[in-house]
């Protein structure tokens, strides 16, 4: 079930989901909830996240996710807990993001974006998955982070619109919250999603509901 903030919802997910709302958000990054996936837990919730197009409108908001850059990331919550998550509340992330052919080719480029992850979440190289790890720089602490890296080409051909060539960045990865704030793994969230679409550092805006 998605949360609906009915009171017969856990009060562990309901906090987990209002702590979303209090997350610091860079201005170039729309973030709003999204439908999330069924049946992976009794309870689940998601937002959905897209690195704004250049534009002079500031008031312009994108309302899909059609941009370069975008990602999702999903809550699942399982009050009797899952042996796989070590844990009772899972966070499951996607990203994607065009880069440019050389990055693209880079054969270290899975490295680096997996250290953007471990780097946001405090995990220090070459932990186990099990290992309960925190960042210095965000109240984050997570155990259990696995995931994947890949980096495709998509060549275009007939009457399709965009470049005849493009390459893209994903990231699929997923992690177990020992607490119940997550607004700090939101942001880290989002400082990934930044530094595959290379934005350059700035500031914050808060997103006051999602």
């Amino acid at each position: 079930m998605t949360s609906s903030g009915a009171p017969t919802e856990p009060a562990d997910f309901r906090t987990a989901v209002e702590s979303l709302h209090a997350a610091r958000i860079r201005p170039e990054i729309e973030v709003g909830p999204i439908r999330p996936p069924q049946r992976l837990a009794p309870y689940s919730y998601a937002v959905g996240a897209e690195v704004r197009p250049g534009t002079d409108d500031a008031d312009e908001i994108p309302v899909d996710s059609t941009g370069s850059s975008f990602g999702r990331l999903i809550l699942l919550y399982d009050p009797a807990g899952q042996d796989a998550w070590n844990g009772t509340m899972r966070l499951v992330a996607y990203i994607q993001a065009e880069v440019e052919a050389a990055l693209a080719m880079d054969p270290l480029l899975p490295e680096v974006a997996w250290s953007w992850l471990s780097d946001a979440l405090g995990v220090p190289p070459g932990e186990t998955a099990t290992t309960e790890a925190s960042s210095p720089e965000r109240d984050v602490e997570v155990t259990a982070l696995g995931g994947t890296v890949t980096s495709t080409t998509s060549v275009r051909y007939g009457d399709i619109a965009g470049p005849p060539r493009a390459h893209q960045l994903e990231l699929r990865a997923s992690w177990t919250a020992t607490g119940l704030d997550l607004g700090a793994h939101l942001e880290s969230f989002c400082d990934v999603l930044s530094a595959a679409a290379g934005l350059p550092p700035a500031g914050v805006t808060e997103l006051g509901s999602v």
